[in-house]
C-alpha cells in the first residue's frame, strides 16, 4: 500500500513538473501596462537596468538605484505602443538629508471605440474608452558607500466603459556596488500586491430566474462578478560593468534575468557607448528565451546637453516587435 502510494505521489509530482514547464500562465494578471518599461535608455538596453538604474527611470526598473542620482531629476517619457495605444509617465526625485523621495504618474490611454450591440453590430453610435493609470511614492537610502535599498508604494487603476477596477502594490529594490571596479549588482520585486477585480455598472444586467421553466419567463437585475486577478509580478536580478576605453569613449554592459508571474522566465540583454558622456549608442534584446515572445532588436541614442546649472537628456528608442509593429519612444530627463 505504501509503495502504490508513493509510486503515486512522484507520479503527479512528475506530472505538476512537466505542466509547471509548459503552461506560461500569459494573459492571466490585471494591470498589464505595470509591464511596457519606462525610458528610452533603459528600453534601448533591453530592458537590462536593474543594476544600472542611475536616474529618474529608476522609479520603474529598481527604487534603489534613486539613492545613486547625485542631483534632483525630473522625467517626462512618452512612447507610441502597439495598435494606437499611448503611454505616457511623468516622475520626479528629489534629494533629502534622510534619503531620496520620488513620485511619478503613468498613464495608458487607448482613444475613443465604438460601442457595439448583438443587436446593433454596426454600432450604437455611442462611444467608449478604455485606460489605466498609476501613482507611486518612493523612497530610497544608501546604507553604506556599497549598498542601497529602494520601496515603492503604489495606486492601480483600470478602467473600461463604465467597469473599473483598483489595487495596491510596492516595489522593493537593492543595489550593491562590488569591489571588482565598474561592476554593480541589483535585485528587484516589482508590483507584489492586492487582487482587482473590475465593478461597475456594465456588471448589473438582466438575468432569467429558471431558464427551464416553460412559462414566460421571469427577468431580474442581477450583478455579475468577475474574477478576482493578480498583480503582474516580476523578480529582476542584473549584473552591469562599465569600463572607460581610449579616445574618451565608455562602454556599459548589462543582464538581466526575469522571473515573472504569468510567463516564463527570461533574460535581457543591453548595451550602451558613450563618446564624452554626450553622446549615446545603444542596442539591446529582451525576453530573450520567453515562449512566443514578439520582441526583437531594440536600438536607440542619446544626447546629454548642459545648459547654465542644468543638464538635459533627450534620448529616444525604437523597437522591433514583429507583427505588432515598430513601437518609439523619447524620454526627456531634466537634472537640476
Amino acid at each position: 500500500m505504501i509503495t502504490k502510494f508513493k509510486k503515486t505521489y512522484f507520479l503527479l509530482l512528475m506530472i505538476s513538473l512537466c505542466f509547471s514547464q509548459t503552461v506560461s500562465k500569459t494573459g492571466t494578471t490585471a494591470g498589464q501596462f505595470l509591464k511596457i518599461g519606462i525610458g528610452a535608455r533603459a528600453i534601448a538596453m533591453g530592458g537590462a537596468y536593474s543594476a544600472v538604474s542611475n536616474d529618474a527611470t529608476a522609479l520603474y526598473w529598481n527604487p534603489a538605484g534613486l539613492s545613486r542620482v547625485k542631483k534632483n531629476q525630473f522625467l517626462l517619457d512618452h512612447q507610441d505602443w502597439v495598435l494606437d495605444v499611448d503611454l505616457d509617465f511623468a516622475g520626479a526625485l528629489f534629494r533629502t538629508p534622510f534619503g531620496t523621495i520620488g513620485a511619478a504618474i503613468s498613464s495608458l490611454s487607448m482613444g475613443e471605440m465604438e460601442v457595439t450591440t448583438t443587436h446593433d453590430p454596426e454600432g450604437t453610435g455611442e462611444k467608449f474608452s478604455a485606460g489605466s493609470i498609476m501613482g507611486q511614492l518612493t523612497f530610497s537610502r544608501s546604507l553604506t558607500d556599497r549598498f542601497s535599498f529602494g520601496i515603492t508604494g503604489k495606486i492601480i487603476r483600470e478602467s473600461i466603459y463604465n467597469s473599473k477596477a483598483s489595487g495596491l502594490a510596492i516595489d522593493l529594490g537593492t543595489l550593491y556596488t562590488t569591489q571588482v571596479p565598474g561592476l554593480m549588482m541589483g535585485m528587484s520585486i516589482s508590483n507584489y500586491g492586492t487582487k482587482m477585480q473590475m465593478e461597475g455598472r456594465d456588471m448589473l444586467l438582466q438575468t432569467e430566474v429558471d431558464p427551464s421553466l416553460e412559462s414566460d419567463p421571469i427577468n431580474i437585475n442581477a450583478n455579475f462578478a468577475t474574477d478576482n486577478f493578480e498583480l503582474p509580478l516580476i523578480f529582476r536580478i542584473g549584473l552591469s560593468y562599465q569600463r572607460k576605453l581610449p579616445n574618451n569613449l565608455q562602454f556599459l554592459v548589462a543582464v538581466d534575468a526575469l522571473h515573472p508571474n504569468d510567463n516564463t522566465e527570461s533574460i535581457n540583454l543591453g548595451s550602451e557607448l558613450a563618446f564624452k558622456d554626450m553622446f549615446f549608442l545603444r542596442t539591446g534584446l529582451s525576453n530573450l528565451y520567453q515562449r512566443d515572445t514578439v520582441t526583437g532588436l531594440a536600438v536607440g541614442c542619446g544626447i546629454k546637453l548642459k545648459i547654465a546649472n542644468s543638464l538635459y537628456h533627450i534620448d529616444y528608442t525604437y523597437v522591433d516587435m514583429g507583427v505588432l509593429g515598430h513601437p518609439s519612444k523619447i524620454t526627456l530627463t531634466t537634472s537640476l
